[in-house]
């Protein structure tokens, strides 16, 4: 990338996509400067960085104006350095410069990880060389100069921030429902940073959008690329629907397809979803489609995301420590036919639990409630579902099996962030393991 050739470069955040694009920016000729808050002692890695690259680390951003060029990690706001930087570029726009495969990019509020592998699975048994990056954890410009049939990319609203010229190949929007209203301010801002996947996008390129959601069915309308949609909720002309337990597959000009879903090993009506919209992805893209769909009977998705963790006496204890937000948790919800004893609460991150609360009437039997949003949570319910406290996820596992009948589900999907109690969402699921696993002898996962 020659236009990084002598400039002055200043990265915010020294986290792995931070470290990463430093080490990109010196080996391309820039004269790099990396900054983070954090003292130097709690920033694993940076002994491995080049020695050319000047570090500031403990001290306040130096001010972004003398740079010509910003590169921000996901996790500083766009306030902290749109004001005074003269040129910003995110690691995804810069990879999205350097890179020579074409891009397929997910995006979405809930289901992006788990599609983004789906169609990394999907891409491979069709036999081409595919690789995933981005906000799975691999930052995008690890994969410069691999070759590749085809990068995959999962997209986050932070990185979204800073992007330019970013221009997928395929584009996938699954859903936009509110979180991160924090940092965004509100879901129509939350809404447009996602559209910025679609921006750059030519007729030549495909958008595939969920048209069962309100607000990414708009998004439609301002696309430049050829919509490909999909719904899992009724018959479509043209996109991706079900039909008879089937992917249907219809665009004008294209023999039709039918992909039989019979073989999905993910669990939940929200990863039928997940599936249709991945193999939609994979279809725009070209790729052989039928070959493909071998991939659905052997992926098995991530942990913490609708995972049986045990079936103790006829008992299915589930773990969607995942499920962050209501839209997610509520998902999670559809996704169970019988009776739930639905796990929940945690940090409340100032959302709605209102049409959550209406989703759970019907479905949940009990719902056992921790953290700080217990409170919260429990007025929203209030009425239409069965409500008891526990003070931890260790002592609601123990009620939660003292309740549930042979043929139900316990399943902890809480809709809400962790760091009330643990560090992470997934040291809250690990907890959850291990509170089922103490229960004693449980079959094995089905």
């Amino acid at each position: 990338m020659r236009e990084l050739t002598g400039k002055r470069v200043l990265v915010l955040g020294l986290g792995v996509s931070g470290q990463s694009a430093a080490r990109f920016a010196v080996s391309r000729g820039a004269r790099v400067v990396a900054a983070d808050e954090r003292p130097a002692e709690r920033i694993a890695g940076l002994g491995s960085l080049p020695a050319e690259i000047e570090l500031i680390t403990g001290a306040p951003f130096p001010d972004p104006e003398p740079f010509d060029l910003v590169v921000p990690s996901p996790g500083v706001p766009a306030a902290r350095w749109a004001p005074r930087a003269r040129l910003a570029w995110g690691d995804l726009e810069l990879a999205a410069r350097a890179l020579s495969a074409p891009i397929l990019a997910i995006t979405g509020t809930n289901g992006k990880s788990t599609t983004t592998l789906l169609v990394l699975a999907l891409l491979r048994a069709a036999g081409l060389r595919a690789r995933a990056a981005g906000n799975l954890g691999t930052p995008a410009l690890d994969l410069v100069g691999e070759a590749l049939d085809a990068v995959v990319l999962e997209v986050s609203s932070f990185q979204l921030e800073a992007v330019d010229a970013f221009r997928p190949r395929v584009a996938v929007v699954l859903n936009v429902t509110p979180d991160h209203l924090d940092r965004h301010g509100s879901l129509a801002a939350y809404a447009a940073v996602k559209a910025r996947l679609l921006r750059r996008q030519e007729p030549g390129d495909a958008a595939v959008l969920c048209f069962d959601d309100p607000v990414v069915r708009e998004m439609a309308r301002a696309t430049r690329a050829r919509v490909v949609p999909f719904s899992t909720r009724g018959p479509l002309e043209q996109g991706a629907c079900l039909d008879a337990g089937a992917a249907l597959l219809r665009e004008p000009g294209r023999p039709p397809l039918r992909i039989p879903l019979d073989s999905l090993r993910l669990a939940g009506a929200h990863n039928r979803e997940n599936a249709l919209a991945a193999l939609a992805a994979v279809w725009a893209f070209g790729a052989d489609v039928p070959r493909a769909a071998f991939a659905l009977a052997t992926f098995e998705g991530l942990p913490h995301r609708a995972e049986t963790v045990a079936t103790r006496r006829g008992v299915r204890f589930v773990n969607d420590s995942k499920g962050t937000n209501p839209g997610a948790a509520c998902r999670a919800l559809e996704g169970f036919a019988g009776p739930l004893v639905w796990i929940a609460g945690g940090r409340d991150k100032g959302l709605d639990f209102s049409e959550l609360a209406a989703c759970a009437q019907g479905r949940v039997r009990t719902a056992i409630l921790i953290g700080e949003a217990a409170e919260k949570l429990a007025a929203a319910l209030a009425g239409r579902v069965d409500v008891e406290r526990a003070p931890g996820i260790d002592a609601a596992v123990r009620r939660a099996a003292e309740l549930a009948r042979p043929g139900e589900v316990v399943l902890l999907s809480p809709a809400c962030a962790s760091q009330d109690q643990f560090r992470d969402f997934e040291e809250r699921g690990e907890r959850f393991r291990q509170a089922v696993a103490a229960l004693g002898t449980a079959e094995d996962p089905s």
